[in-house]
């Protein structure tokens, strides 16, 4: 429910993102989702912790931003957002069809 009010807010409100963030904000989406997706994973297989959410979902964003940003200093960073975009889309569908066969199974 939170995360439909923050959306909702987001869209109205439309906030200034930094200059310095917009490079970074699409990774940073999509390791959120992936974390998202991850969590309605486990709650659908009855193992769902919210500590291991939050610690997984700022992981995910940090990790996944590091990355790119690391890329871009070495002068490769279109290859390394890429490949984290690969690694972060390849888990999101597992977790898809997880929560796919779980919900066709009830």
């Amino acid at each position: 429910m939170g995360l439909i009010i923050g959306v909702v807010i987001g869209v109205f409100v439309q906030p200034d993102i930094p200059v310095w963030v917009q490079p970074y904000l699409p990774i940073m989406v999509v390791a959120a989702l992936d974390a998202l997706l991850g969590a309605a994973r486990a709650y659908f297989e009855r193992r769902f912790s919210d500590r291991v959410f939050i610690i997984s979902f700022f992981a995910n964003v940090i990790t996944a931003t590091l990355l790119v940003l690391l890329g871009n200093q070495l002068g490769v960073g279109s290859q390394l957002q890429t490949a984290v975009i690969v690694v972060l889309g390849i888990r999101i569908f597992s977790n898809v069809s997880a929560i796919r066969r779980f919900i066709f199974r009830s």
